[in-house]
């Protein structure tokens, strides 16, 4: 491999004359040798021969392993480095993208974002731990080192670093994500929320408890997705830079789920009280994220629940003013004293993070579990791609789980005695 050292303060060649190298206008001046010559690498200057010498042949080395890093290129700013070189080649969802730009801005940057990536290190790593989880909670503070720590791998692949402080350290201990087992309601619970509810969202709790709706989805029904005993979930209301889009379901993933004969009754019996509303909106496509909204096309649908202005229901202002109330109306969560002026209105209640719209996503497949419906079927009707995650997150809800072999196993044992 090509390279050599070169002596900034020496010619090249000797005089003719005397033979020896004479003293270039550099002399005295700077770093005396230069270690050049290998292409894709840019020079490194040194004091002595000897380190000049070393760095060349390790350089040289690591470029036939395709191990060189240049310490130099590690000396950007971890915010110059995500907002110039990491964040523009992010593809996702524009809900995902929304979501990592919250938490890399908002609890990234503001801490490490002035550090150059070199001098992040076990020490930078620990503080920022300690700081974040100080001031948000332990999942959000989950969610954001996972974001800082594919950052710092993508600036080790970029040949930036020359391994990620984010792994192997024994002192770092980043945040954990807290344990939460998923939970279930009973019927009069279930029963009691919907009797606090408005007669107009009542049939929301109906389908996320008949079917496994997320609570997006629910929002974007409509009964002509309704075909012959099963629904078909093909979209969602979305939430993005506070405005409300059509989408398709999470993960892109659209499925038929099983309608039971009550809760098809249900749905009928509430469209003759209250007729569907057509509803336009523009339809947020997780390949354009970064289309404008008024170049989205457009999406009618005759929802079956809207606001009573005959509007698509915002999440965020229905949790807040439609379903908290009902909480706090059937004994789940306390009502708390009124806030002072000018604090949120969501203070009025306690925090019931458990409690929210999901947790009838969770009764549906404890139902579902405990009557004996097999996982894959559930996670096929909940819309998951690995059954695997299907059973990770709902074994709990599988009471009779080994109960049956080992009922089995007893009659061998009886059969044998």
């Amino acid at each position: 491999m090509t390279g050599y050292v070169e002596d900034r303060w020496l010619k090249k060649r000797p005089n003719k004359e005397t033979g020896k190298r004479e003293r270039t206008a550099l002399w005295g001046h700077g770093t005396r040798y230069r270690a050049k010559g290998i292409p894709g690498v840019r020079d490194h200057s040194f004091n002595t021969l000897a380190e000049a010498r070393a760095w060349l042949a390790e350089t040289q080395t690591d470029m036939r392993r395709g191990e060189f890093v240049d310490a130099r290129d590690g000396a950007i700013t971890l915010r110059d480095y995500v907002e110039k070189h990491w964040w523009p080649a992010q593809v996702h969802p524009a809900q995902t993208l929304e979501s990592m730009e919250y938490r890399i801005w908002g609890h990234v940057i503001p801490h490490l974002g002035e550090t150059a990536l070199r001098d992040i290190g076990a020490a930078e790593l620990r503080k920022w731990s300690a700081d974040v989880q100080r001031v948000i909670g332990s999942g959000t503070a989950h969610i954001a080192w996972i974001y800082l720590k594919a950052i710092m791998q993508a600036a080790v692949e970029d040949k930036r670093l020359y391994r990620n402080p984010c792994k192997g350290s024994s002192t770092v201990k980043p945040p954990r994500r807290p344990e939460r087992m998923a939970r279930s309601w009973e019927q009069c619970r279930v029963d009691a929320v919907r009797k606090g509810l408005p007669e107009r969202y009542r049939v929301t709790l109906d389908l996320g408890l008949g079917c496994g709706l997320r609570q997006g989805e629910a929002f974007a029904f409509s009964l002509v997705d309704v075909r012959d005993d099963s629904i078909h979930v093909e979209r969602q209301v979305l939430q993005y830079r506070s405005q409300l889009y059509f989408g398709p379901p999470k993960g892109g993933k659209e499925r038929d789920v099983p309608l039971g004969a009550a809760l098809a009754k249900r749905l009928r019996s509430h469209q003759e009280r209250l007729k569907p509303v057509q509803v336009t909106l523009p339809w947020l496509d997780p390949e354009e994220p970064d289309l404008p909204r008024e170049k989205r096309r457009t999406v009618t649908v005759p929802l079956l629940v809207t606001t009573t202005r005959g509007r698509a229901i915002n999440s965020s202002t229905w949790n807040t003013l439609t379903w908290k109330p009902a909480l706090a109306k059937a004994g789940v969560i306390a009502d708390l004293p009124r806030p002072v002026l000018g604090e949120k209105p969501t203070r009025v209640w306690e925090p019931s993070r458990e409690h929210g719209f999901h947790v009838l996503r969770h009764t549906y497949a404890s139902v579902m579990l405990e009557a004996g419906e097999s996982i894959v079927s559930l996670a096929r009707w909940l819309g998951h791609s690995d059954p695997a995650f299907t059973l990770r997150s709902y074994t709990h809800f599988m009471p009779q789980s080994g109960a049956r072999g080992l009922s089995a196993l007893e009659t061998w044992f009886t059969d044998l005695s």
